[in-house]
């Protein structure tokens, strides 16, 4: 069962997101918040919750503040920011806050449910409307982040760098693929391997970069860092 926060200043989100999904048998709504202080206030109060589902644009603790605050106090819980403005600013301050997500509030119910279970699952989600301007607005002058993963590629900039941190040729694939959005699973199909060999590999990465998660190595290599 996932437990989850629903952070949204507006109420009528808040009941309708809670309504629909409660319906599904994974999923358990253990809260509501007005804003992203009141998500931090549950969890203090000692609230057993696994993905916060937070808005964006919301009075006295907005959703980039609320993101900070809850993984710094509450590094395990995942954040998936949902919103209805494809904001700039806000999509890169969310991902570098921790946010482990970022989806529009436009797309289909069952999508918001998938990408609770993504995230929960511990992979990186980002609507595609966004992923492809991510990399240019953290750093525009990177190579796109399928080259990485492309044959023959081996020679870029961003690979060199990734292999003095002793990444392996296949790490430096994974590596590539994770920071365009893709989900352990689709790195697999994208790379012929299985998923249990995908998680072994971004362990080592993890390990090898001294980084916590997949949010993490998105931001990093695509910041140049």
């Amino acid at each position: 069962m996932i437990r989850i926060i629903i952070a949204d200043d507006d109420i009528f989100i808040r009941e309708s997101l809670q309504i629909m999904l409660g319906m599904d048998p994974g999923i358990e709504v253990s809260g509501l918040a007005g804003n992203g202080r009141e998500a931090l206030l549950l969890l203090e109060q000692g609230l057993a919750v696994d993905v916060v589902l937070m808005d964006i644009r919301m009075p006295v603790c907005d959703g980039v503040e609320g993101t900070r605050q809850i993984k710094a106090r509450f590094p395990q819980v995942r954040v998936l920011v949902l919103t209805t403005f494809d904001d700039d600013e806000f999509i890169v301050e969310a991902i570098r806050g921790g946010a482990s997500g970022y989806l529009l509030k436009n797309i289909a119910p069952d999508r918001i449910i998938q990408g609770i279970k993504t995230v929960h699952e511990g992979s990186m989600l980002i609507h595609p409307d966004i992923a492809a301007k991510l990399a240019g607005l953290l750093l525009p002058s990177a190579p796109p982040v399928q080259a990485l993963a492309a044959e023959g590629s081996e020679d870029t900039e961003a690979s060199t760098r990734l292999a003095a941190y002793g990444l392996t040729p296949s790490e430096r694939q994974v590596v590539g693929l994770i920071a365009e959005g893709l989900s352990n699973r689709e790195i697999a199909g994208r790379l012929y391997l299985s998923e249990g060999t995908v998680k072994n590999y971004i362990t080592e990465i993890l390990s090898k970069l001294s980084l916590r998660d997949r949010t993490q190595i998105a931001i990093w290599y695509l910041r140049g860092s």
